[in-house]
């Protein structure tokens, strides 16, 4: 078994690194997924195609060169299943890319020409697993209505937190009180939401010194997320009382998960919702929307809002930062649900997937090799009833 490591600082490249420092398997490190990830809505004219296609062709061929069963860590390498002549795992994080593809809303952008075709393939090469890894109970129903995988291929492991990190810290970043939101700003991220609700906050004069701390890049170049947001803001006449931080190394958010008096996370959709145990973890209470895979992540730990419902995060916000104790309780479950979650869970869970196709693809080997020798003793009885 060989697991395919990506480089980058994306979730998922988070989470092939951090299985393989928890795992005692052969690693492949690549950068591929970064390639073409910068790559993402150019045009098939563009100069960078051909670049591209020979970088994916050369990416594959390694692949089949390695002669083990190998791991796929995210969904968007599920392209080269489609050329491996070795069986392989992938991880499925989420569909969000395929409900854009196919037009089931808009929870990124629309994909070009280029963009769809390579979506098409890394859906079609996730088929071909010979084992699917969800990350969530969510994303495995998904697998289950959208590509119609058989239940009995997929296993469901949750990715962990790195509890030496995210953790209560003293330090503090900011003096005055925030919210805190955490990802992009693709429409799935609902961030419009956060920002009526604390508009609406901002009215009461008890919260005038509340800041809104917003982390993470806008959201790549497929549209001008930054810019949509920044209309609604002005809209709002909130360009006073939002921060913007930009991308964060993993190693510097504890301290805005500590300081904040709460996180709120209203996606409309999220494949699992790391940051929502990532700020449990560091004592932050949190606010979810009550779909998708964040109730399965939160558990009772958290308020869980319609994703639509501007007044009920409001509310909820208003609650949680007025109620000591309420939030004091937030923060006791929220620690506890924290701790049932480890990348040395997920390492373990994860081999026992290795070990369950291993045995799978022995037992396949010898069953072949019995039929062959099978055939090899009935040729020469059917040749001389022939003669």
């Amino acid at each position: 078994m060989i697991l395919v490591v990506t480089t980058g600082v994306g979730s998922m490249d988070i989470y092939s690194r951090k299985l393989a420092e928890h795992l005692i398997v052969p690693l492949f490190q690549t950068d591929i997924y970064q390639k073409f990830a910068e790559t993402r809505n150019i045009s098939w004219l563009s100069p960078k195609v051909v670049s591209a296609f020979w970088a994916n062709w050369r990416f594959a061929k390694k692949l089949n060169k390695l002669g083990d069963i190998i791991h796929l860590p995210n969904h968007h390498l599920g392209r080269y299943g489609n050329l491996l002549k070795i069986p392989f795992i992938i991880t499925v994080h989420d569909l969000i890319r395929y409900f854009d593809l196919r037009g089931y809303g808009t929870f990124i952008h629309p994909p070009n020409l280029r963009d769809s075709y390579y979506l098409n393939l890394d859906y079609k090469g996730i088929k071909k697993a010979i084992r699917i890894i969800a990350v969530s109970q969510a994303t495995k129903n998904d697998l289950i209505q959208y590509l119609h995988i058989p239940k009995e291929r997929i296993r469901v492991v949750y990715p962990g937190v790195d509890h030496n990190l995210f953790r209560p810290v003293p330090e503090r970043i900011y003096k005055r009180p925030y919210i805190l939101f955490v990802g992009s700003e693709h429409p799935r991220k609902n961030l419009g939401v956060v920002l009526k609700a604390f508009s609406r906050l901002k009215r009461e004069p008890r919260f005038d010194d509340l800041r809104l701390v917003k982390v993470s890049l806008a959201g790549g170049r497929e549209a001008e997320f930054r810019k949509s947001t920044m209309t609604l803001i002005d809209a709002l006449d909130l360009h006073r009382e939002v921060v913007f931080t930009e991308f964060l190394p993993e190693a510097d958010l504890p301290v805005y998960y500590s300081g904040a008096r709460v996180l709120v996370l209203p996606s409309l959709y999220e494949g699992f919702g790391l940051p929502a145990l990532e700020a449990m973890a560091c004592g932050c209470p949190v606010i979810t929307s009550a779909i998708a895979s964040l109730p399965e992540v939160v558990g009772e730990a958290s308020i869980k809002v319609d994703p639509y419902d501007i007044d009920g995060f409001t509310r909820a916000i208003r609650q949680v930062l007025t109620d000591d104790e309420l939030r004091n309780n937030m923060v006791k479950r929220g620690l506890e649900r924290a701790k049932e979650f480890s990348w040395e869970k997920a390492a373990r869970e994860t081999q026992a997937v290795y070990d369950e196709v291993e045995k799978e693809v022995r037992q396949r080997g010898e069953q072949r090799a019995s039929e062959r020798r099978d055939k090899a003793r009935t040729a020469p009885k059917e040749a001389q009833e022939k003669a």
